[in-house]
């Protein structure tokens, strides 16, 4: 019965037929499996894997109603539910392995800032979990063991957007580990305009950039698709990406494109995604194929609510899946992706959506 429920919720890729080497994905309805000891799920704002194949979500229980948390409550408003803690690892099956994180995690004796609001998670090749925020003070990234113990803070509360400041971020969205140099590329992010590099163990800093490899500035920008193409990132800088070749890629989410670059910020080239988005934008995303060559990206739209599949090596669009909508499969806010080693594709909403799905390929 499950294996005949998750075919009816079969999501084909237009076009993947003829492309060959395109997958098409279905949505498991059955993942995760239900949260232990009367937990809930706020808004889930990233998600990665890990060298487990391990499914890591970061969630944000200040995002729950009172009605979604009132068993927690003095006195409890109902029987359900309790937020879950903002950090948690699922197997491969969707059961939780642990859950931990928040401002009274314990500290082992160093002190640090947790986020105000909880946003993008990334397991490094080494096993240590990253976490970021976006809200308004939110001017630090964190470094874990993956028990939650904690190594290393970045920057420092702050706000405000201060794009060539080198000792704090703004709202940072997201990281990746470079291991041939151990150094930690960061979208900064909601406030700030920039690529920014640390040494993943000091937190030194290396370097940064902005839009084209340019100096960043503060300006903010309203985005016109008849407009020149803007000569700065836009709000947010949503994510990086680091491919096996060296490229890193850029979420200039607003502006509706991925920036190409190489380590250094020499830019590369830039690809624009349905220009016609307003609103949110529609580069929220990326994650790579777990191929030998990397040949594809899947691209997170939240505000056209679908995942497109680009070729990597010239930013062809080859299809998309989803739309706007609640039930399995479709999205409101798709967030941020993760794939595993096998092409599994998960999924993350915020807003009122709080969730996190699974895609298996076919």
């Amino acid at each position: 019965m499950r294996g005949l429920s998750a075919l009816l919720f079969a999501v084909l890729l237009p076009g993947w037929a003829a492309a060959g080497d395109v997958p098409s994905m279905r949505v498991d309805p059955f993942w995760p499996k239900p949260l232990p000891h009367n937990w809930i799920l706020g808004q889930v704002a990233g998600v990665a894997t890990d060298a487990n194949d391990h499914v890591w979500i970061i969630q944000r229980p200040g995002s729950l109603t009172p009605d979604e948390k009132g068993a927690a409550l003095t006195p409890p408003r109902s029987k359900c539910c309790i937020p879950a803690p903002p950090v948690i690892e699922f197997d491969a099956a969707g059961t939780v392995v642990r859950a931990w994180g928040g401002p009274k995690i314990d500290k082992g004796g160093k002190g640090y800032d947790w986020v105000s609001n909880e946003h993008g998670i990334y397991i490094d090749p080494k096993g240590f979990v990253w976490i970021g925020g976006n809200g308004d003070n939110d001017g630090q990234i964190l470094k874990f063991t993956r028990d939650g113990k904690f190594v290393l803070q970045i920057g420092h509360p702050a706000t405000g957007a201060a794009s060539n400041d080198t000792t704090r971020l703004g709202r940072p969205a997201d990281t990746r580990l470079d291991p041939a140099t151990n150094e930690l590329y960061v979208a900064d992010g909601y406030a700030n305009h920039r690529i920014i590099v640390f040494d993943a163990d000091t937190g030194a800093y290396k370097r940064h950039w902005g839009a084209y490899g340019h100096r960043p500035v503060d300006e903010k920008l309203h985005y016109d698709p008849k407009a020149a193409p803007a000569q700065q990132f836009g709000n947010p800088v949503h994510c990086v990406k680091l491919a096996n070749d060296g490229l890193v890629y850029v979420c200039d989410r607003q502006n509706d494109r991925i920036q190409v670059f190489k380590k250094d910020g020499t830019f590369v080239t830039e690809w624009f995604m349905e220009k016609e988005t307003r609103g949110a934008g529609s580069v929220w995303d990326l994650a790579l194929w777990p191929d030998a060559r990397q040949t594809i990206l899947f691209n997170a739209d939240g505000e056209n609510n679908e995942v497109r599949l680009i070729k990597r090596a010239d930013g062809t669009v080859l299809g998309a899946f989803g739309r706007s909508g609640r039930q399995a499969g479709q999205f409101h806010w798709v967030h941020n992706l993760a794939i595993d080693s096998k092409g599994n594709l998960f999924t993350t909403e915020v807003d009122n959506a709080k969730r996190v799905q699974k895609f298996v390929p076919n």
